[in-house]
């Protein structure tokens, strides 16, 4: 009886530590979801990759996109004046970061963008906002070259932030 039980157990154990493995062995991502900021005009990529073991204590997680920013003078009474708005791009952005990993998983966001102004300045007395920016191309990257393409795509937005 004491036999069989021991090869029951190590059956078991046997089963347990190749599942791990096999989880180690499979880093995916779930998804990868766009949005952009409306204060700062970056592109935010919420996401979700499990598979990456028990081992592994933290991963880092690059985002990459090509990005357009759109810059406007105004004056100070909040009209444009005349003159055509400035746009930069599309021009490839990116952001990487370390994200720590628990259970073998880990979720977070990506950041990166937005395009900035280049040498676009406003004559005395205008201010400069950024009024739109748009992304395409969005793809999450992890350090052991996994990746996803990340959603919507493309992504745009019509914003107001001074800057």
């Amino acid at each position: 009886m004491r036999r069989i039980a021991l090869v029951v157990i190590s059956a078991v154990i046997t089963v347990v530590m190749g599942a791990t493995a096999a989880l180690a062995d499979s880093p995916h991502f779930l998804f990868a979801n766009n949005s952009i900021n409306t204060s700062t005009g970056a592109l935010n990529t919420a996401f979700k990759e499990v598979g990456l073991g028990t081992g592994t204590t933290s991963v880092t997680i690059t985002l990459t996109a090509d990005a357009t920013a759109t810059y406007q003078c105004y004056n100070k009474a909040g009209n444009k004046p005349q003159g055509v708005p400035k746009t930069f791009g599309p021009t490839g952005v990116s952001g990487s970061a370390a994200f720590p990993v628990r259970n073998g998983q880990t979720t977070g966001t990506a950041v990166a963008g937005p395009l900035g102004p280049g040498s676009f300045t406003c004559p005395p007395g205008q201010l400069r906002f950024l009024d739109a920016v748009s992304y395409s191309n969005t793809v999450l990257t992890d350090e052991g070259g996994h990746s996803i393409n990340a959603t919507p795509d493309p992504i745009s937005a019509t914003l107001h932030i001074r800057v």
